[in-house]
């Protein structure tokens, strides 16, 4: 579901329950100024401007997925959701109470324990080829339960359509050039 800018996607979201739009344009609204900060402490860590990514960097509009996995006899049977890294820069995901995260380290699946209210940042592709490497984008997976239902709320923060990504400049020199070539954004897809 496409959330922010809340004005352009309001009128789309569901009537009922009727308190659904403002919860959701609550958490839009929340999840714009998180990103905000996010990127922009990110930015600081590569040694960038903080403000390197606002723009068409994060421009495209944020959608939200809400993923629900019930309880699964035997999970070894199936995944919630296979291995993958996220196309965009980050994503903010709110895993809920129950076990279910997995993140690929060194070959192998780890568990990744929900904390409560917290809200887990995975890097995405994007940030990978923007930090040249510095940063990488985390695949991972979802996992089922044998005894509990779980959902998630995965917010996506992308960069518009005609977006040129490429490694900051600042990061290479003539010594260390670029590992990643420059495209648009929507020529990955």
């Amino acid at each position: 579901m496409s959330i922010y800018p809340v004005e352009d996607f309001k009128q789309y979201w569901p009537e009922n329950p009727s308190n659904l739009k403002d919860a959701v344009e609550n958490y839009a609204r929340g999840s714009r100024k998180l990103s905000t900060t996010v990127l922009g402490l990110v930015a600081e860590g590569l040694g960038l401007d903080r403000n390197y990514f606002d723009g068409d960097l994060s421009g495209e509009p944020m959608a939200s997925h809400i993923n629900f996995y019930p309880p699964c006899p035997d999970p070894s049977l199936t995944l919630g959701l296979a291995k993958h890294c996220d196309p965009g820069l980050i994503t903010l995901l709110l895993q809920g109470n129950v076990s279910g995260l997995q993140i690929l380290h060194n070959d192998e699946w780890i568990a990744v324990d929900p904390v409560p209210d917290a809200i887990v940042v995975n890097y995405g592709h994007q940030m990978e080829i923007v930090s040249d490497g510095m940063l990488k984008g985390v695949n991972h997976r979802a996992i089922t339960n044998a005894e509990q239902s779980r959902m998630s709320i995965a917010t996506f923060i992308q960069p518009s359509k005609e977006c040129l990504i490429a490694p900051a400049e600042a990061l290479h020199s003539e010594k260390n050039q670029p590992i990643y070539k420059r495209f648009h954004y929507r020529e990955y897809f």
